[in-house]
């Protein structure tokens, strides 16, 4: 099967780097995965952490949209109980219409009170003219006409979840969606065959959805292991509340693991997928066939930006992304 590659990018802070320079660096892997072929690139919201830099993937997603030329651009995801869907329609709305055919306007539940959400995603659909949801469903609230300055190709409507409620509602609104494997793996398959059933239910049309899984591979198999050390050890402090930037990898070698870390990071490595890059490819393909997607979107955090690039550029190598083509869906219009 031919499996599509996205970049989801949480703009990760390495010990001795600023968030400044994280930022930058995830500037330059949006460059560079743009050329190397992978279909979409996505930024992530965080707050009050020293381990990831994108409080505003708003504004990344414009800089990013002005700095590549092929790929999708958006968010993984906004974090819609923060904020009043007005005003995320709007500032979405504008990134379309500067580049058309190119957004994608993610959504995240997290955040705030959740009870609202289904009826905030609503709002934020009708009022970028995608009626009740991507396919333009009347839905469950009366109809709100669609911004003056609404873009003439909207953006492309996404919920995020790491279980089945949000799966459920974007089969119901019609949304795209995409399964956080590398939050919460074991329900995904449930949850992706639940919102390609509401889908067909509701008749919006084919969809299979996404998974977002976290992979780290690298040159030799011996760099591979120490790069997926750094990260479960960041990831096993961060479940024991030190939340901290990432480790290197000579300090995670020389780290005296406690028994608690050492209990997370074997949990945690159920969800990481790493290795060479020929290992690597099998395991992905293993797991897109399982949860019947064509697209997955890969997570990669590493102390080094250097080590991210290369994760990527491997794998684009690994699944010869030059030679794909994005669906009709996913192209922008030609430039005229």
């Amino acid at each position: 099967m031919t499996v599509r590659l996205s970049v989801l990018d949480q703009s990760p802070v390495g010990e001795g780097f600023t968030h400044s320079d994280a930022l930058r660096a995830s500037v330059e892997l949006a460059e560079r995965a743009d050329a190397l072929g992978f279909t979409r690139y996505w930024v992530a919201e965080h707050h009050h952490s020293p381990g990831f830099a994108g409080t505003a993937p708003e504004i990344l997603a414009g800089t990013l949209l002005s700095r590549t030329r092929r790929m999708r651009i958006g968010t993984g995801g906004v974090l819609l109980p923060r904020y009043e869907p007005l005003k995320v329609a709007e500032v979405f709305s504008v990134l379309a219409s500067l580049h058309p055919g190119r957004v994608d306007l993610g959504l995240g539940r997290a955040g705030g009170p959740a009870a609202r959400f289904p009826q905030q995603v609503q709002e934020v659909s009708r009022l970028l003219g995608l009626g009740g949801g991507q396919g333009g469903g009347a839905g469950s609230l009366p109809p709100l006409p669609p911004l003056v300055s609404a873009a003439e190709i909207p953006p492309r409507l996404w919920l995020l979840g790491a279980g089945t409620r949000s799966a459920a509602l974007a089969g119901e609104l019609g949304t795209s969606f995409a399964f956080a494997h590398f939050l919460a793996p074991d329900p995904g398959v449930v949850a992706l065959e639940g919102y390609r059933q509401g889908l067909a239910a509701s008749a919006w049309g084919p969809q299979k959805g996404v998974l977002a899984v976290r992979v780290v591979t690298a040159d030799t198999q011996e760099r591979a292991d120490g790069l997926a050390l750094s990260l479960l050890l960041w990831r096993s402090r961060k479940d024991l509340g030190q939340d901290r930037p990432l480790p290197s990898v000579d300090a995670a070698r020389r780290h005296r693991w406690s028994t608690a870390e050492a209990e997370r990071a074997a949990v945690n490595s159920q969800a990481l997928v790493t290795g060479t890059p020929e290992r690597v490819r099998e395991e992905l393909e293993r797991l897109a066939t399982a949860h019947g997607v064509d697209e997955l979107v890969i997570n990669t955090l590493t102390h080094d930006p250097a080590d991210r690039v290369r994760s990527y550029e491997l794998l684009a190598q690994a699944f010869d992304l030059s030679g794909q083509e994005a669906p009709e869906a996913d192209r922008a219009p030609a430039a005229a």
